[in-house]
Parts: structure tokens; sequence; C-alpha cells
């Protein structure tokens, strides 16, 4: 089964990822395009080449994933920074239309961001505004939507009244929005038409008010109104979708719908709105199974793979705060013992068992990583994720399952190894330990590495080979980690190139 992929940016989450998890099952060909058209961080990508690139590739593919995001602005970032025409914007939309002419059978699963409102003062990865007047943004419109559909306090309302933007800035940023949620509903015109056949339209870094809340409304009243409910799903994340609806290729090439019985580390879990994102995590679990061609199931009996959520036991932390103040309530109000020997018994039991490490944002739950590696049991799960949010880690544990049902049993190992050491051992670990104590003493920040981001690199490599070896695990799959790159020059993320020898 071939399956042209096109990824939401060109950081390994979108780009390597998929290839492991494609890579884990038997028979799948991803077709992606070469890295040198991708964009890098701010600069776009070169859309031209890569529509080329899907018109020439279309025809031997069963299946497009396509994000629309790369296809019409040339990335991710590149979509909340551009200054495209809506002739262009539409221009690029229409292609779908080629595409499906070029190969009238391809099934076309696509993606496309509602713009996020980050609740911070940084330009990073936003117009050069947002640096000053990030938060006042989020902050009045998220007053002035809770204002009008649950009320606000006299506190807030002295708040709101007291919030100061240039017009000019507020003008540019409302525009912006408006033009991306036009796209949105442009590209959903798609499904009407039936040029595309299922279509994600997730929330990045979403909150129950202000503008992303505002532009999912506007995007579920068109769905609603066009009654293309069954063809469309609408839910928070981002860097997670293209594996998700890679998993959806391959249920759909398969004609089955794999059975998940899910559990949570503990009795609040389900109900817990986890940090950036606007619902409870049982309900974005439920859109997520979905996506990708999955079914809930009650028992376990009954279920194909068995996923563990390890939640939060009342209140959401960052992974960070593990070393310096955890909140009580990660053991008062959460038995991870308990949850430690559900997973155990499941194994036992011969059940595929995928980890779902949601217990802190941006991270893994260490304690969770240590229990499960002295039981020995670390090395026996199918799959883990432990990353960014809840949402990325849950699309991507779920993908990774379904892929490891027609496993290739190295490829599953080698991407077992990858996520527990980026996702756990460099979130949760080496991450805080090189910024606070290598960057400073070079005169370095979590932005700039000046001209030493190769010795940043290999302090990060040195690090992580020293925390894995630490592990358990390390005597079962031998990890040689031979590069560690930063793709977009900062502390976030990393990608990793490794090979993992099985001493067993």
């Amino acid at each position: 089964m071939n399956i042209l992929f096109m990824p939401l940016d060109e950081r390994p989450c979108n780009t390597k990822f998929p290839e492991f998890i494609a890579a884990s099952g038997e028979g799948v060909n991803l077709i992606s395009p070469p890295s040198d058209i991708l964009g890098d961080k701010k600069t776009p990508a070169k859309i031209s080449e890569l529509w080329d690139f899907v018109f020439e590739n279309a025809e031997g593919c069963s299946y497009a994933v396509l994000s629309m995001d790369m296809l019409i602005y040339g990335g991710l970032i590149p979509s909340r920074l551009h200054y495209l025409s809506r002739e262009e914007a539409e221009g690029y939309i229409s292609n779908i239309r080629r595409l499906k002419e070029i190969n009238p059978d391809i099934k076309i699963y696509a993606f496309n961001c509602i713009m996020r409102a980050p609740q911070y003062d940084s330009s990073e990865e936003e117009p050069h505004y947002y640096g000053e007047y990030g938060y006042r943004l989020f902050r009045r419109k998220y007053l002035l939507d809770k204002k009008v559909r649950n009320g606000i306090t006299p506190g807030e309302e002295k708040e709101l009244n007291s919030i100061n933007i240039p017009e000019n800035l507020l003008s540019d940023y409302e525009n912006r929005r408006k033009f991306n949620e036009d796209v949105n509903i442009s590209v959903a015109s798609l499904l009407e038409e039936g040029v595309i056949d299922f279509l994600v339209i997730p929330q990045d870094d979403s909150s129950e008010f202000g503008y992303t809340a505002i532009s999912q409304k506007r995007v579920l009243d068109f769905i609603k109104e066009k009654k293309l409910e069954f063809k469309s799903s609408v839910y928070p994340g981002a860097d997670e979708v293209g594996n998700s609806l890679l998993a959806r290729c391959l249920n759909d090439y398969l004609n089955r719908t794999v059975k998940i019985h899910a559990f949570y580390a503990s009795t609040l879990g389900p109900g817990i709105t986890p940090l950036y994102e606007d619902r409870p995590m049982n309900e974005s679990l439920k859109y997520h199974v979905r996506v990708c061609g999955g079914e809930l199931v009650d028992s376990a009996e009954e279920a194909d793979i068995i996923l563990a959520v390890n939640s939060p036991g009342k209140n959401m932390q960052e992974a960070p705060e593990q070393a310096s103040g955890i909140d009580l309530t990660y053991t008062s109000h959460r038995n991870l013992l308990d949850f430690v020997y559900k997973i155990e018994s499941y194994i036992k039991d011969g059940k595929k068992v995928i980890l779902s490490d949601s217990a802190f944002a941006n991270g893994g739950d260490l304690t969770l990583i240590d229990y499960l590696d002295r039981l020995g049991i670390l090395a026996e799960l199918t799959a883990y994720a432990g990353w960014n949010t809840n949402c990325n880690t849950l699309g991507t544990v779920l993908a990774s399952g379904i892929f490891c049902l027609n496993s290739n049993k190295e490829n599953q190992i080698k991407h077992l190894v990858y996520r527990i050491v980026e996702d756990a051992l460099y979130q949760a670990v080496v991450r805080q330990k090189v910024i606070k104590d290598y960057l400073p003493k070079h005169g370095l920040s979590f932005y700039d590495f000046k001209d030493m981001q190769p010795q940043v690199e290999n302090m990060i490599k040195e690090l992580l080979m020293e925390e894995y070896n630490k592990l358990n695990i390390s005597k079962e799959y031998k990890l040689k980690l031979n590069r560690v790159y930063t793709p977009w020059k900062r502390m976030f993320e990393i990608g990793m190139d490794i090979n993992v020898a099985l001493d067993k």
C-alpha cells in the first residue's frame, strides 16, 4: 500500500515519527517530499515544488494524507505569518481537485489547523508583535468571549478595560485570523464536493474561551450546516494528526475497526482538562480513537489493544516540576503502583499494551518510567509516547499501536526506544539540565546557541546516553545514539539518529 504523505512541517515529530510508525507495519510504503523542499521554521516550504511532488506521485498511491497548512502556507509557522492573497490560497486549495483528477480512486485524508492564540508573550512562532502583546491579545479576546457566553466578574471587567493594544496590531492579528478561518471553511467545502474523503481540523494550543474557541465554533457551524459531521472531526491537537490519519489509512485498507480498551491512572483522570486543551481527557480520547479508525470497548477481553492512560491525580503540571514542586494530588488522587500492576498484568496475559503518558505536559512521568523499568515491563510495551500536549501524546501512541498489530518487530522496538529517550529522558530530564547548567555557563539561551550549536547537541547526546544507560531496558535494547540535532535551533525539541541492538 502506497501512501502519499505531506507533513505539517519539517520537524522530526512531523517527518520522522510518521516514518517510524509506517515502518512498523508490513507492506506500507510512505511517499514523502524530500527535505530540501520543506521549510525551516518561519521560512516557508517551496509550495509549487510540493504540489509538483504531489501530482507526480499521486497515480501510484491508494491514499493521500495531506497537511493543507503545508500545501497552502508552506508549514505550520508560516500559516501564522503569511501575506498570501485570497486568490493564491484558493488556487492552492483547488489543486486538490487536480489530484483527484489524476487519480480518481485515491482516498484523500486532509488536515488543516485552526490558528492558535498562545497565552504568553513570544514572537518565536508568531507575528513580531506577539513578543510584546501576545498575552494581551489572548486575554482580551478570552474575556470578551467569556463575557458574552458566561459573564465575567467585576474584577475581570476591570482587567478587560485596562488592556491596551495598538489598533493597527489588533487589526492585523484579527484580519490574519479571519483569513485563516476562511481557508478552514474553503478546505471543508471540498468535503461537500467529495474531493476530500475525510478532514481533521485540529486546534493547536486551544482554550475554552477566546480566539480558538470562536474559530472552532465557526467551523463547526459550517460542518453542521452542510451535514459533514461523518466526514470530519474537530478537536485539540496538531503535530500528531498526520500519524492518526496514517492509522486510518491502514485500518481502511485492511477493512477493519481496531478495538481499544482504555483505563486511567486516576479516578478523576477521564474528567481532567489538560494544559493547552479545552476539554476533558476522555472526550479527546473518543475523537482520537475514531479518527484512527478504532472503537473504544468496555472490556479487555474483546480488545485488540490495551491503552493505558497515565493521567494526573487532579491537576496537570509541567514535566520539569517533577523535580522541584510536584502537586500532592499526584499521589493523593492517583495510585500509580496500581496502574503499573495493571499494565504488568495485561502484558503477562499477552495483550498489546500502549502507554499514553499524559500525567504532565511537555514530558514523561519519570516515576512511572522508573516503576515500569524496575518491574522489567518497560521493554515489553508495544508503544509509548509522553510528549508536548495530551493530544499530541495520545494520537501518536494510538497510531503506533495500530501499526504494531501488523508489526515489523525491529522497527517497533526502535520507535519505542526513540520515544522513551526523547519524551521522558530528554523532555523531562536532560533538557532541564542543559538549560540550567550548560547554557548559562556559555552565555547561551533556550533560543540562541550562537556559534555553539554542535557543542550543545553533543552535550545533549552525552547526557541522554548517560540517562538511558541507568535504565534496565538498556541491557535488553542497546542504544547507539549516532547523532542529536536541534531542528529549529532551540531546546524545545530534538531529532535523533539511532540504532537499537536487541540483546534477547
